[in-house]
């Protein structure tokens, strides 16, 4: 089986699955082949990515934290949820308060947009990004 990405001469772009290339072929020839939105037949192969297929040794470095930079960013996870306090999308406001010394200094945690981040460095409020989502996240 070989799905080929389509395109209708109305540029209506969808996709079909065929028995082989010389199925295809044969389909359009006779007028099988037609655009799923308006009907016509005039149809041809539009532009694809191939589709690579990954022997499991080559994709089991990727699963897990089974890389030397996975395990290094698993580990600093671990060492930051556990020494610092989780504020979720209260972070930016809570940061702010630490920074003005409205609330006890304490390390902190949490999510908030880019923008907000971008407002908290250009206030001189120390924060960095973190490269891994909240546990509350993962599923």
């Amino acid at each position: 089986m070989i799905r080929f990405n389509l395109t209708c001469e109305k540029d209506h772009v969808f996709d079909s699955w065929f028995a082989s290339g010389a199925a295809y072929d044969a389909l359009k020839a006779a007028g099988h082949v037609a655009c799923p939105v308006c009907g016509s037949t005039a149809v041809e192969k539009a532009l694809m990515a191939p589709a690579v297929a990954v022997s499991r040794k080559e994709e089991a470095p990727l699963r897990g934290a089974d890389t030397p930079v996975e395990q290094a960013i698993a580990a600093l996870k671990k060492q930051i949820e556990e020494n610092s306090e989780y504020v979720g999308m209260n972070f930016a406001a809570e940061a702010r308060r630490i920074h003005q010394g409205d609330a006890p200094e304490r390390a902190i945690h949490g999510e908030t947009r880019l923008e907000e981040a971008k407002k908290l460095m250009e206030e001189g409020v120390p924060v960095a990004p973190l490269p891994f989502l909240p546990a509350r996240k993962t599923n």
